[in-house]
């Protein structure tokens, strides 16, 4: 044997990752807010890219000149084999939003309210400290301290504080904001107020029966006070939610029934035709004695071809997988969430001709507006339990199933997970006493002791 050291050249193929690949993966990620985001971003470092077409005609169409170029529409398969009118340039950005919040209502009644002066003052303090759902975060003793005040100036303020509107607000927890929404209905009595103080995690496990022994009422009496206090809102402000927890979906994709069938487009409104500028024009005549300046128009112009060619692959990208969702899942958007069938990202990948990893990254973030509503991509893509007729059901009719025993049960006699299984068996679908009880959670559905009256 012998050893030592030799130069050998050796011819391998391996995976490159390029700029222009990871963009156009990038690319296929986003939703529609995210990569009008993008291209404006784009717009704004490449001279060459023009957001609107002129009425010019030295101006170059980039979708033509990529369809007369070399370039082909098979971007993603680089990656997989290792594993225009006015009317439609609208933005988010043209509009201001205003939200009216909790605390400039409470503000607004404040400065009509009896509180003046140094009340005045603690009231506004206070009200600063309350928060989204409407309790006070701060204790009477605490504001005391900070505005340099007496506890029963305090508690005189939040009295005042406590009969503003939404009913319950300014309260200290669960407790003082049922008892004051009780009052103000002139419905609070001294056994409600018992349970409410005493006995309410007892009435959250409806054990009515052990109310009932305790106060030594008949369980129908219990029932009722139940009954009164479910009809209370826990959390008075949250109609007053603030601007961070407002959240808009911008749909991906279109689904419309047109005469029988279902058509799908892409929801292209919000995005720019890019067009290369007639500045690249006429640069590019004075570029052929320039090196370094036909070398950057060669690289821009360049950059903006295979952004157009991204977004172009996005946008037919998106629309095959949902298309083939949509003929998928017909009987879904024909009748309802009970016929939403099993699928993975293999069966859709293996119809549309690209990889599962395309297929994941094409519906994440998406969004689908359809006659049936709005769903995310994500949605249609379920795990199922086994069926009479070895099709298999998706997870989510099951939940719908499930639902839909339980606002038909009797309520004094409500199903246990066994009897829920037991009844979708006799339909046809093979499901045990623990995925009912997990399916049921899922959906914050009580167990049947729990949902008992009496």
């Amino acid at each position: 044997m012998r050893l030592g050291y030799e130069l050998t050249i050796e011819q391998t193929q391996k995976l490159s990752m390029t700029p222009e690949l990871i963009q156009a993966i990038q690319i296929l990620q986003f939703n529609n807010q995210e990569l009008s985001d993008y291209i404006q971003n784009e717009l704004l470092e490449n001279p060459v890219l023009e957001a609107e077409k002129s009425d010019g005609n030295d101006e170059i169409d980039i979708r033509e000149k990529i369809a007369e170029s070399e370039y082909e529409l098979d971007t993603y398969r680089q990656w997989e084999g290792s594993g225009d009118d006015d009317d439609n340039d609208y933005t988010y950005e043209q509009y201001v939003s205003f939200k009216y919040t909790l605390i400039d209502y409470l503000l607004g009644q404040l400065q009509f309210s009896s509180l003046k002066g140094r009340c005045a003052e603690i009231g506004r303090y206070m009200i600063e400290a309350i928060d989204d759902n409407g309790y006070l975060t701060m204790s009477v003793e605490e504001i005391a301290e900070t505005m340099n005040a007496t506890a029963e100036e305090v508690e005189k303020v939040l009295d005042v504080i406590q009969t503003f509107d939404p009913v319950g607000v300014g309260a200290r927890n669960l407790r003082e904001c049922l008892i004051i929404q009780l009052a103000s209905r002139g419905e609070l009595d001294e056994k409600t107020e018992y349970v409410i103080e005493n006995m309410l995690e007892d009435l959250a496990d409806n054990r009515i029966s052990q109310i009932a022994k305790a106060l030594g009422i008949k369980n129908q009496e219990v029932q009722a006070i139940a009954d009164k206090i479910r009809t209370l809102e826990p959390k008075p402000g949250r109609l007053y939610d603030s601007d961070e927890n407002i959240k808009y979906i911008v749909p991906d994709v279109f689904v419309e029934k047109i005469d029988g069938e279902y058509i799908v487009t892409t929801n292209d409104t919000s995005m720019p035709h890019l067009m290369v500028s007639s500045y690249y024009n006429k640069l590019s005549a004075e570029a052929a004695k320039d090196e370094e300046l036909n070398k950057y128009l060669n690289n821009r112009f360049n950059a903006a071809v295979w952004l157009i060619k991204s977004i172009e692959q996005r946008k037919q990208t998106i629309f095959n997988v949902s298309s083939a969702i949509v003929r998928y899942q017909r009987d879904f958007f024909d009748f309802g969430e009970k016929h939403l069938k099993p699928l993975t990202l293999k069966q859709i990948a293996e119809e549309v001709g690209i990889h599962e990893s395309t297929v994941s990254r094409s519906i994440n973030g998406k969004y689908m507006q359809s006659p049936r509503g709005v769903f995310e991509l994500k949605y249609f893509f379920t795990s199922g339990v086994a069926s009479g007729d070895g099709t298999g059901v998706s997870s989510n009719s099951v939940k719908s199933f499930i639902k839909e025993i339980i606002d038909g049960e009797d309520p004094k006699k409500p199903y246990s997970d066994q009897e829920m299984a037991d009844i979708l068996k006799a339909k046809g679908i093979d499901i045990s006493r623990r995925t009912v009880a997990k399916y049921r959670e899922g959906m914050h559905i009580l167990s049947s002791s729990k949902r008992r009256r009496f």
